[in-house]
C-alpha cells in the first residue's frame, strides 16, 4: 500500500503562483512515476503533468511553460510550481503514482482557486 499526501494548494489572484506538493509513504514505495492530475467542477479528471523516477516529464498543453513538475526520489516526493495562474486553473489538484506493479495510487486532493 502507498498513501499519498498533498500540500500547498489555495487561492491566489490570477496571474499569481502556487507550489503544490505530495509525499509518498507505505509499506512498499516503489513507484516508478508520480504526477499530478486535476477535476474542474462539472469535468473529467485531466493530466497536468508526470514524471518518471528517471526525470522524465510530460505536460498538458495548456500548462507548458507555465508550470514545471520536479521529484525527489530519495524523499520519495513529487512538486508542482504553478505560475502565471489562470481561472481556467481553478480545481482540485491530485497526486498520483504508479507503482512497479501498476497499480496508480491517487491522493485526496488539494483545492486551487484562482478568482476570475
Amino acid at each position: 500500500q502507498v498513501q499519498l499526501v498533498e500540500s500547498g494548494g489555495g487561492l491566489v489572484q490570477a496571474g499569481g503562483s502556487l507550489s503544490l506538493s505530495c509525499a509518498a509513504s507505505g509499506s512498499d514505495v516503489r513507484l516508478v512515476g508520480m504526477g499530478w492530475y486535476r477535476q474542474a467542477p462539472g469535468r473529467q479528471r485531466e493530466l497536468v503533468a508526470t514524471i518518471t523516477n528517471r526525470g522524465s516529464t510530460n505536460y498538458a498543453d495548456s500548462v507548458k511553460d507555465r508550470f514545471t513538475i520536479s521529484n525527489d526520489n530519495t524523499k520519495k516526493s513529487v512538486y508542482l510550481q504553478m505560475n502565471s495562474l489562470i481561472p481556467e486553473d481553478t480545481a482540485v489538484y491530485y497526486c498520483s503514482g504508479v507503482h512497479l506493479t501498476g497499480i496508480r495510487y491517487w491522493g485526496q486532493g488539494t483545492q486551487v482557486t484562482v478568482p476570475s
